[in-house]
């Protein structure tokens, strides 16, 4: 069966960061509010000054067979730009590490999982912080979200070396079996998979109409508690013109690959469930 992406599916996955065109910097009242706070600035004056993004790029030594001067013109003057894409990500790393403590959560949420009833705080393991997305798969849907299971292959893959460092999981409002059959279905192997079953933790951080909505949220656990660290915010009220909605920095690297491409994403290409036989 060839599963198609319906409009629904986009328009609900925006918040987070799957779609089509290219990448906005941020760039707002309120970012720059925080730049200019004395904390900001006291780290910063610890800093070297950073070589001009120009200066950089005219020290590019590459060349590739038979390629013209204003190719290498305008591709060193993409390279600047790359340094400076570069340098933005790690500001905006920066100043979402430097967040203060989000509000403490109210309950230790109930999932069911492959061997039985689970809490949040249980979700940690040996970790201080968990990273815990919200797929669209409710027990409505025939099918789970062809977007979050695109994204979520890619995680599967980078879960094994992302735990290491943090603990990492998914939940859904499908009933753990179906969720379970799923998993199996994909050959994921490294994403452990929790049904929100009573839907409690899904009306307080994924959506409180109980809508069939995708979410990243992180928790952190701080003196013996747990608290809400960040969540994905952005959605189609702060898209760019020609855009959509999505997240920076996108989530899934199949966006990442296709921006080095001459075709790009596209204008409305998204992932399917499966594709017909070459």
């Amino acid at each position: 069966m060839i599963s198609v992406t319906t409009d629904t599916d986009i328009s609900t996955h925006l918040t987070l960061s799957f779609s089509s065109s290219g990448t906005t910097l941020l760039g707002n009242a309120h970012f720059a509010s925080y730049l200019e706070s004395s904390s900001w600035e006291n780290e910063m004056a610890d800093k070297i000054p950073l070589v001009p993004a120009t200066e950089l790029a005219a020290k590019n030594k590459s060349r590739f067979p038979n390629e013209t001067s204003g190719y290498r013109t305008a591709r060193n003057a993409l390279l600047a730009e790359e340094i400076e894409l570069r340098r933005h990500i790690e500001r905006v790393a920066a100043l979402r590490r430097e967040l203060p403590l989000g509000g403490k959560v109210p309950e230790d949420y109930t999932f069911e999982g492959e061997r039985g009833s689970v809490h949040l705080s249980d979700l940690f393991g040996d970790k201080k912080t968990l990273v815990l997305y919200s797929m669209m798969f409710g027990p409505q849907r025939e099918r789970a979200c062809p977007m979050c299971t695109a994204m979520l292959t890619s995680w599967d893959g980078s879960a094994r070396n992302a735990r290491e460092r943090v603990a990492i999981a998914v939940t859904s409002r499908s009933p753990i079996g179906r969720f379970l059959d799923f998993k199996k279905e994909r050959g994921w192997r490294n994403l452990p998979l929790y049904s929100d079953t009573k839907g409690d933790f899904t009306r307080t951080y994924v959506s409180a109409e109980d809508g069939d909505v995708p979410a990243l949220n992180i928790f952190t656990r701080h003196d013996g508690a747990i608290y809400h660290f960040w969540a994905g915010e952005m959605n189609n009220e702060m898209a760019d013109p020609g855009q959509d909605g999505r997240g920076a920095p996108d989530l899934d690297p199949l966006w990442a690959i296709l921006d080095m491409t001459p075709e790009g994403r596209g204008a409305d290409w998204y992932p399917k469930l499966e594709y017909p036989s070459n």
